[in-house]
């Protein structure tokens, strides 16, 4: 099971780190994946890291703002937004997927992800 958490209000320009934990389940063998959401749109792609940590990926709308990491130990993948804008608000959702032997592997399509945590809403004000 994943657990999304880190959301919240923000005025533009500012900060938040979402974390995605997870429980019943080791997620060292795991890429991960950071999706969006808001209403009215199609779900898109954020951002992914290998279950290494070697690899990563970012969306071009957020890239240079969000960085992913993850800390295996911790079982906890992360998502660091700097420099928030209005349209950054969405609710947020964490993914993972099998890395199939692969300790670079990522992905960006939802559809390769088979679990999903539920969302975290971040609103960013203007």
């Amino acid at each position: 099971q994943l657990q999304a958490s880190g959301g919240g209000l923000v005025q533009a320009g500012g900060s938040l780190r979402l974390s995605c934990a997870a429980s019943g389940r080791t997620l060292s063998n795991y890429g991960m994946g950071w999706f969006r959401q808001s209403p009215g749109k199609e779900r898109e792609f954020v951002a992914a890291i290998s279950w290494s940590g070697g690899n990563t990926d970012t969306a071009d709308s957020v890239k240079g703002r969000f960085t992913i990491s993850r800390d295996n130990a911790k079982n906890t993948v992360y998502l660091q937004m700097i420099s928030l804008k209005p349209e950054d608000t969405a609710a947020y959702y964490c993914a993972a997927a099998s890395s199939r032997g692969s300790s670079y592997i990522i992905f960006r399509r939802s559809d390769n992800y088979p679990y999903w945590g539920q969302g975290t809403q971040v609103t960013v004000s203007s």
